[in-house]
């Protein structure tokens, strides 16, 4: 029932490629909240029951994690974990920008602060209304923070590109040729290094210079052809 209320967002970058971008419902998102949930609150359990030995002051430094956990815990797992948080990594879940590229700190800390928002007037009622009446299932932390949340292939790596600098690409490419650019990136990781060399040879003539530097660069003009800079 999830899957049936799930889509894909097909989506053009400025250099032609098409990315779709298979966005997550409010069952498979809500499912992941709960296991964060599960996961803060075993955190404050282990920082509750060594503070409480310290009277007030344990119970002011507690105060201080839970504060620090309720509203930084996202953040951190979203900008430095590639967008998942523990909870959306075990569902396959991971927060991208709408133009399908990796989120950071402002995009996470504005769509993370407005939970608030999202929970009025009570149980979550704002954000799921505003997730019943967008395409792609966004609350309203997502709509002013321009994010929105996909299903990630973690076992193949697919959708996923390596952490190189993006690259700009010196030369005309037609769609199928980004495609294969962009689809060697993403399965590379899952290659031994002598089997990523040795597919990027092909490419060495353009590309430029001896691998491992034709791998990297590669992976850094995939990046450029998503749209990063």
């Amino acid at each position: 029932m999830a899957e049936a209320l799930d889509t894909v967002r097909r989506l053009e970058t400025p250099e032609g490629v098409q990315l779709d971008l298979p966005v997550a419902g409010p069952f498979a998102r809500g499912a992941a909240f709960l296991i964060d949930l599960l996961v803060r609150a075993s955190l404050y359990t282990v920082f509750g029951a060594p503070l409480a030995l310290l009277g007030d002051l344990g119970m002011g430094l507690l105060m201080i994690a839970i504060f620090m956990i309720e509203w930084f815990y996202p953040v951190f797992f979203e900008v430095l974990w590639r967008g998942a948080t523990p909870g959306k990594f075990a569902l396959g879940l991971s927060v991208v920008r709408d133009d399908g590229t990796p989120v950071g700190w402002s995009d996470s800390i504005v769509r993370n602060l407005l939970r608030a928002a999202d929970f009025l007037p009570f149980g979550w009622l704002a954000g799921l209304t505003s997730m019943s009446l967008d395409p792609d299932f966004k609350r309203l932390g997502d709509r002013v923070a321009g994010t929105i949340v996909i299903y990630v292939d973690r076992r193949s790596g697919a959708g996923m590109l390596p952490d190189s600098p993006p690259v700009p690409v010196p030369f005309a490419l037609s769609p199928a040729e980004q495609r294969a650019f962009i689809e060697y990136a993403e399965r590379s990781p899952t290659w031994t290094t002598d089997r990523a060399e040795e597919l990027a040879e092909v490419l060495m003539p353009v590309v430029g210079g001896p691998p491992p530097r034709t791998v990297t660069t590669l992976q850094g003009m995939a990046r450029w052809l998503r749209g990063e800079r």
